[in-house]
């Protein structure tokens, strides 16, 4: 099964549910775990298991095995907290973690001077999802990074086995006019963590791995 995020999402009666925001992950086994399915419209995005999903055959869509009614009752993962400029979201529920984070802070400017100064609240609203203890979670716009600790590229999706044990991850290298992909053996994988994966290849080597180019005309991601 190929997981590419940004895809179109089905229910089991054939209703477009949203589509494919973030893979939750084991790092230690290299497994996926969950999807998170983000509703097209206004919604909290879902947790749903992997054993709920089916990559639907000669279309490119995630079918679920379970109800739209079924999706919307499994848990959510979006969460809110209003933190201090340097302190952490956490999730108190031991059975829980904090995955993939956006920080609201915005400036606001003193215009009582002849120059404007940009300052920054000491408080700031921080957006985060709420995971399975102990695991992490991915999306489109999470960074690769080479052995040498270079960033390399955006992860674009996810080819499992059977058994949900990742084989292979797709990386996405540069601009939307000039998109290649470049699919990484997961042996090539030192490191999973949430919004970073790292390759154990340093950039030359890579450069060298095979590559095909794609053209999006959209670009899909939540940060």
């Amino acid at each position: 099964m190929r997981l590419e995020l940004g895809t179109s999402v089905h229910s089991s009666e054939g209703d477009d549910v949203g589509v494919l925001a973030d893979v939750v992950i084991d790092p230690i086994e290299k497994r996926v775990t969950h999807l998170v399915v983000q509703p097209h419209k206004h919604g909290d995005s879902r947790l749903v298991p992997i054993d709920q999903a089916d990559s639907a055959v000669g279309r490119d869509e995630i079918v679920l095995r379970c109800t739209r009614d079924e999706l919307n009752a499994l848990p959510t993962v979006n969460e809110f907290s209003y933190l201090r400029l340097g302190d952490a979201a956490l999730v108190d529920d031991p059975d829980w973690d904090v995955g993939v984070t956006n920080v609201l802070a915005l400036p606001y400017y003193d215009g009582s001077y002849m120059l404007e100064t940009a300052i920054y609240e000491q408080n700031v609203g921080v957006t985060f999802d709420r995971i399975p203890k102990g695991e992490v979670e991915v999306r489109r716009t999470s960074s690769v990074l080479s052995s040498e600790g270079r960033y390399v590229g955006d992860v674009d999706g996810f080819i499992v086995d059977d058994g949900e044990h990742i084989t292979h991850f797709v990386l996405e290298q540069g601009h939307l006019w000039g998109k290649r992909e470049v699919t990484i053996p997961i042996a090539a994988v030192e490191k999973v963590e949430t919004d970073t994966v790292t390759v154990s290849l340093s950039e030359s080597e890579i450069g060298e791995l095979p590559s095909h180019r794609v053209h999006r005309w959209l670009a899909f991601g939540r940060g």
